[in-house]
């Protein structure tokens, strides 16, 4: 019985997107958005401020429930491809900038200076005194006190 199910599963969704990174991330945000209309009303007791923090609560929600909906169901794969990537690259970029800083900051022996050309993060020993730093990517000067 199980099997016959499984089966009928697989054969309706075959063709579709199903769940992807982007649909796990709209998944987590629609529990986040859940738990804040959980919480958020019982603190506020029955007030008019409550009363639109769970309607504002109850749209975000069916707003976000529409979309997973939609994308998993979605039979245009390269569209629902290519946005899964933009997600994916925006998402890498956000824990790689972030361990990156995480980084910099226990760096105790160097510092780091941000070119206002081109925004490349330049590393330099900390010690030197007032310094010129040439930006190794478009050749800016910077100058500063390590």
């Amino acid at each position: 019985m199980l099997y016959k199910l499984r089966c009928a599963v697989t054969r309706f969704m075959y063709g579709r997107n199903g769940m992807d990174q982007l649909n796990r991330a709209i998944f987590w945000l629609y529990f986040i958005v859940w738990l804040i209309g959980m919480i958020v009303p019982a603190i506020l007791r029955k007030s008019t401020l409550a009363l639109m923090v769970a309607g504002i609560v109850n749209l975000l929600m069916w707003v976000l429930l529409a979309a997973l909906v939609f994308r998993t169901f979605s039979k245009n794969l390269p569209k629902r491809r290519m946005e899964n990537q933009k997600w994916v690259n925006w998402w890498y970029g956000m824990k790689s900038r972030s361990a990156g800083a995480k980084a910099r900051h226990a760096d105790k022996e160097h510092k780091y200076f941000t070119c206002k050309n081109c925004r490349t993060i330049c590393r330099v020993p900390v010690g030197k005194g007032k310094i010129v730093i040439t930006c190794p990517k478009c050749g800016a000067k910077i100058e500063a006190k390590t």
